[in-house]
């Protein structure tokens, strides 16, 4: 993940949920230190651990946290993921915004490596989209990763995905990918999104370099490799 940004996210999700200040924590608790642990409520993947540190260090450097399960493991109800030993009022203030992420997380990398186990093929890959959270999106792509899924893109920057807008408006497959082909860097590949077998034929034609099977039940797929 990208540190900086974690810490820009972080410190934006945090003035959400504290405002000006957590009125629970600050009128009950002074200096007091303590020790929290992290449990793990059901079996599962763990993500989401450097966000336990990263937030604590908005509000002090007088903490420790000791790592037990690091990203990728695999937990079942009642390990401990992670102890933290910090100011009380650090830990309260900090506790959803760090709960919130790592669940979401967990959550994300459990349910990829499902699918991955249920595939039990290493030429099949479990890939991504875009439809994530607005805000979130380095977060849930980093967690499909831990779970055993790759990401596809990240935004609209990092590859050229060809739809039917896209088609429509060039007249065609094949001027679409000559069109986006004669001024793209050599790096970055053309993705076509296709909805039947001859659109299939035609970005095979076209040199393409990934083809999209839109809507497709498995065997229609296997018929539609053949072209």
């Amino acid at each position: 993940m990208n540190k900086i940004l974690l810490r820009e996210q972080l410190k934006s999700f945090l003035n959400e949920d504290i405002g000006t200040g957590d009125l629970s924590a600050e009128l009950v608790f002074t200096d007091e230190r303590s020790k929290g642990v992290f449990l793990a409520k059901g079996e599962g993947i763990v993500c989401g651990t450097d966000i336990i540190g990263e937030t604590y260090s908005f509000f002090s450097k007088e903490f420790n946290v000791e790592i037990l399960k690091k990203d990728g493991d695999r937990v079942k109800k009642g390990d401990k993921i992670a102890v933290v030993e910090a100011n009380v009022k650090t830990m309260l203030t900090c506790e959803r915004v760090v709960l919130n992420l790592m669940q979401l997380m967990s959550g994300i990398a459990t349910t990829t490596d499902r699918y991955v186990k249920a595939l039990n093929d290493s030429s099949i890959r479990i890939c991504d989209t875009r439809k994530t959270h607005p805000g979130l999106r380095m977060l849930e792509k980093y967690a499909v990763t831990v779970g055993g899924g790759h990401n596809h893109r990240m935004a609209l920057y990092d590859g050229v995905m060809l739809k039917d807008n896209h088609i429509a408006f060039a007249g065609g497959i094949e001027n679409a990918v000559e069109l986006v082909r004669s001024k793209l860097g050599h790096m970055i590949k053309i993705e076509v999104e296709t909805e039947s077998a001859e659109q299939v034929k035609q970005a095979v034609k076209a040199g393409a370099d990934v083809i999209m099977f839109d809507n497709r039940t498995p065997e229609q797929i296997k018929e539609l490799v053949k072209l």
